[in-house]
């Protein structure tokens, strides 16, 4: 796990400060060792951040040259099948070390770059500079769990781990895109390929991108191209499903799941796994305990405001388990003392608020091991958000009853606060599995008007409904929720939902929080569950084996049951945050005021501030809870202040 960046600038006369420079904002990446490598023939230079976790020697340091010395690359990531891969090419390669990089090269020169692509398992980001054919090539790991950024700037082709080495280089031009504040409005992050600065991108998970000689001479961006494609994956999987029954299903997942925990247990390194008491971390760290000869580290972030900790159910399942546990129970001010590096962390507005739980436990887990096994991905694979059943059996009432009843129906339900609704649930049957119900109901409210499914999505995975009426002189431009949607063929609504949010909000949200979080720390974490085989597994499933009798992920439940009682793990979905609704009431106010006020909203120039002052008095007040979408606006306005004044 590291970090890398270069750029192409044939008339650079200061290549080697430039790249230092570079490198060096991004040094919590890899902070074990650093490395340049210039080709000032062509051009093109290399930086890279190196965290060592397999093979610590000097035989792992990078930019990296292959035997014949065609090739240099930088890396980050992790090749799980790199041994394997080895092995098939002991006849024509000759090995210096045992790191993952050197196996990466010797398979790039023998197949070529779309074939290894295709027989690796892992995560991964990289850029390879080709001497003979003059070939710069980029590429993202298939489900996007490492970053990579590009784009031409001023005649100068940048690339790179995060912005903020791009941001080093002269050439940058540091023009904010507003159309992609309106995407982050929208959805509490900036879905790729799009960055909040204008002519920057990212590369699209599971892509690959060739700047051959004449794109690099004409500043030209040619077309990435897709090497594995979760669309498809999705669509033969429910094509071609799993003919076993449910017992085989169990057996097949658990050996599965087995198999890339094992492989994603390999470190030179201490290793331990986040762990919040839930079905997808319960999960992964039982398989690990399973397979260890020692107890396994794990970790858990305690709060002591009800309804948002989780560290006594962790504390229990790890206990059952006989892990080495250890928890961190932080106050109110712990965690907002860490908000302002939020911005810095991050490079570009990202409003998910367990952003701040997800740092301070890669933060605990960082104080005994290089390396963290995470539970994400269980929900998009195995159909465990909330809003999937939801939506499925709300749309089943909701079309027989005419929009305008609807919309007085939402009005009504949105006069009380979410608190009130809270208090009235728990005389409600069959609410006592939803937290914070009363913010649910609301949201539930809001999409009440709906005249599709696919607008009923929309709406749960929406903050601003219209944010161009918020971001001044912005258009929101396409996206796979918003423009254009993928071609899912033989999926229910269900199952395009799930397939939705593993192109959009696991990557561009889940993924980018854990590892911003994480790196920032110098921490590698890792997630079994994007395995791509049990990813594709998972396509293949029936969906009444993931959602039933009103049971979310059932047959990961069932994997797990084999290791942890039923009654550990049985409780409400809580989901990972922090109580800034409360905090915005209270101790964040003066703060949260401040970034807010009129006066310098319009100095600025990005919002309108009427609309958003309208939600921050009404929040205020106790009348709506608005966490969500001053949220947004504040980790923009955040962001601006810490890398633009």
């Amino acid at each position: 796990m590291c970090g890398f960046c270069g750029y192409y600038a044939p008339r650079n006369s200061d290549w080697g400060n430039v790249i230092h420079r570079m490198n060096s904002v991004i040094s919590h990446r890899g902070p074990d060792d650093s490395g340049v490598w210039i080709d000032n023939d062509f051009g093109v230079v290399l930086g890279h951040q190196r965290l060592s976790i397999v093979d610590l020697s000097q035989a792992g340091h990078q930019p990296m040259s292959s035997d014949s010395g065609r090739y240099f690359v930088v890396y980050n990531g992790e090749i799980y099948n790199h041994l394997k891969l080895r092995a098939s090419l002991h006849d024509v390669a000759t090995w210096r070390g045992h790191s993952d990089t050197e196996t990466l090269l010797a398979c790039f020169e023998a197949w070529g770059v779309h074939n290894t692509l295709q027989k690796c398992i892992g995560m991964f980001a990289f850029a390879l500079w080709d001497r003979q054919s003059k070939t710069l090539t980029l590429g993202r790991d298939r489900l996007g769990e490492k970053p990579l950024y590009y784009g031409w700037q001023n005649g100068v082709l940048l690339f790179g781990s995060e912005l903020k080495a791009l941001r080093e280089h002269p050439a940058f031009s540091n023009e904010i895109n507003r159309d992609a504040i309106a995407l982050q409005l929208r959805h509490n992050y900036i879905p790729a390929s799009y960055s909040i600065y204008r002519g920057i991108y990212k590369l699209l998970p599971g892509h690959w991108l060739q700047f051959r000689h004449s794109d690099l001479q004409k500043q030209q961006l040619p077309e990435s191209l897709p090497y594995w494609s979760l669309v498809d994956i999705a669509n033969n999987g429910v094509a071609t499903q799993y003919e076993g029954n449910a017992d085989q299903a169990i057996d097949d997942l658990d050996k599965l799941l087995r198999n890339a925990v094992k492989q994603q247990m390999m470190a030179d390194v201490p290793l331990g796994a986040f762990l919040s008491g839930g079905v997808d971390s319960s999960t992964i760290v039982a398989l690990m305990q399973a397979q260890s000869s020692h107890r396994v580290k794990t970790f858990s972030i305690g709060f002591h405001e009800e309804g948002y900790n989780e560290a006594e159910h962790a504390k229990a399942v790890a206990s059952h388990l006989g892990t080495d546990h250890t928890e961190l129970y932080i106050t109110a001010e712990q965690a907002m003392a860490v908000i302002p590096k939020m911005a810095l962390l991050y490079d570009e507005p990202f409003s998910d608020s367990s952003q701040i739980p997800t740092f301070l436990v890669s933060q605990l887990a960082k104080q005994h091991v290089s390396v963290s096994l995470s539970g994400d991905a269980g929900d998009e694979l195995f159909c465990g958000y909330n809003r999937y059943e939801m939506s499925s059996g709300l749309w089943r009432k909701l079309q027989s009853i005419p929009v305008p009843i609807r919309l007085i129906t939402a009005s009504a339900l949105t006069s009380f606060p979410p608190d009130y609704w809270n208090k009235f649930a728990k005389n409600i049957p069959g609410t006592s599995r939803y937290s914070n119900f009363g913010d649910k109901l609301h949201k539930g409210a809001g999409v009440l008007g709906a005249r599709t499914l696919d607008e009923l999505y929309s709406g749960f995975v929406s903050h601003w409904p219209k944010p161009t009426d918020v971001v001044l002189y912005s258009s929101e431009p396409p996206t796979m929720l918003t423009g254009y949607r993928p071609r899912f063929v033989g999926l229910d609504g269900i199952q395009q939902m799930m397939a939705l949010d593993a192109l959009t909000y696991l990557p561009d949200d889940i993924l980018v929080k854990v590892d911003r979080a994480s790196m920032a720390v110098s921490l590698e974490s890792r997630v079994p569950f994007l395995d791509h085989r049990v990813v594709e597994f998972a396509w293949q499933l029936p969906q009444d084996l993931k959602l039933r009798g009103g049971n979310s992920k059932w047959i990961l439940r069932q994997v797990l049951y084999r290791y942890v009682p039923k009654e550990l793990i049985e409780r409400p979905k809580m989901g990972f945050g922090v109580p800034i609704d409360k905090w915005l009431r209270g101790p964040l106010r003066d703060w949260a005021e401040a970034l807010l006020n009129e006066t310098r909203l319009k100095r600025e120039g990005f919002f309108n501030p009427a609309p958003i002052r309208e939600k921050w008095l009404e929040h205020l007040s106790g009348k709506r809870n608005w966490q969500y979408h001053l949220w947004d606006i504040l980790m923009f306005q955040l962001w601006y202040e810490k890398n633009h004044k």
